[in-house]
């Protein structure tokens, strides 16, 4: 059995809400893996890639299709479970691009969740899926403790639902306990787009792949008496600590893009998130889930490109640069003088140098 993942105790009820998600089918593997010891339901739209996943599982999990929107969708699926790992959300660029949805999706989804709960599962434990995002701009002071303020950006409505979500779990009467995620990236799941520019090149970045992320949702089930009412802050350590500009410069180079080179303008130099958890310890001395450094992040990145892709995209870097570059929020901004937007990307300093 690997190391870093526990079996004990009686057999329980797990339940997976967006189970067919990046970390969510990496959560249903663990436990299908290393926890035989535990019946795990999945719970996710009935798309044909959940269907897919789901199939491949057949067996060992007990798949449930509907749609947290819905709450007589979840009550089969919640009837009688112990433990919950509530993933199921609408995440950027989607959730700030249609804050209805993700205040449906997120917040009254969460709700519904929950009162199925109470009515049907009341000594439920559920582990919510928060994020860094909370904290809002922490450009100038990336130090980040649970107990600091929550002030999500303007504008970010994903961080806004999220602080609903914890409330209504903070007040469900439920037993609980909430990480908030670091920025999750993955061979398969990090891809460029323009929400790329919204955070500035000098933000400490502190990543944490999905498998890891998924083994500390698996590995809290032995844990929850230690982790019961208990808010953490989730991230790969200090190993997988880097600045957003030196992020970018090895992601070009592992795409075949070759250097990294944007106008000044291009990337935002304000009101985004991310930053160091700096007691990001007191989770993994819990549950114990730090596998992979920002060193495997790039191998595995680097493996996961087909050679004949990373061909394609060194012929075609600077096309690839320019579509990059006409994405660019900011730089569009500056480039128009739309001067609402300049503000709400540029620091007062940055708009007057030229």
């Amino acid at each position: 059995m690997n190391k870093r993942y526990y079996s004990s105790g009686p057999h329980k009820r797990v339940l997976v809400t967006g189970a067919g998600g990046t970390i969510g089918s990496r959560v249903l593997r663990g436990f299908v893996r290393f926890r035989p010891d535990v019946e795990v339901r999945a719970f996710d739209l009935a798309t044909p890639q959940n269907r897919d996943l789901f199939d491949q599982l057949q067996g060992h999990i007990e798949p449930f299709y509907g749609d947290i929107t819905k709450p007589e969708t979840l009550v089969e699926a919640c009837t009688g479970v112990d433990y919950v790992v509530h993933l199921a959300a609408i995440i950027p660029p989607a959730a700030d691009l249609n804050p209805d949805l993700a205040n449906k999706i997120n917040v009254e989804g969460t709700n519904n969740l929950l009162q199925v709960l109470r009515a049907h599962a009341p000594e439920a434990f559920i582990a919510m899926a928060s994020s860094v995002s909370v904290y809002g701009d922490r450009v100038e002071d990336p130090m980040i403790r649970v107990t600091d303020p929550v002030q999500p950006s303007e504008g970010d409505h994903y961080a806004q639902t999220k602080l609903a979500m914890e409330q209504l779990i903070r007040e469900s009467g439920l037993r609980y306990t909430i990480f908030r995620l670091s920025a999750i990236m993955g061979a398969e799941n990090h891809t460029m787009s323009g929400i790329m520019f919204h955070m500035p090149l000098d933000t400490t970045l502190e990543i944490c792949t999905p498998a890891d992320t998924a083994r500390a949702f698996v590995n809290a089930l032995d844990h929850l008496d230690e982790l019961d009412g208990r808010i953490f802050n989730l991230g790969g350590g200090k190993e997988c600590t880097t600045t957003y500009r030196e992020f970018l410069t090895r992601n070009f180079k592992i795409y075949g893009l070759g250097d990294f080179d944007f106008p000044s303008r291009a990337f935002a130099t304000k009101n985004f998130h991310c930053g160091f958890f700096a007691d990001g310890k007191d989770l993994e001395d819990i549950v114990h889930f730090r596998t992979d450094t920002l060193a495997d992040y790039y191998y595995q990145l680097s493996r996961h490109i087909p050679g004949i892709q990373k061909l394609a995209t060194k012929v075609f870097s600077s096309a690839v640069r320019s579509y990059l570059l006409h994405i660019s929020e900011p730089y569009v901004a500056w480039k128009t003088q739309d001067v609402t937007m300049m503000r709400h990307f540029f620091r007062d300093e940055d708009l007057t140098m030229e």
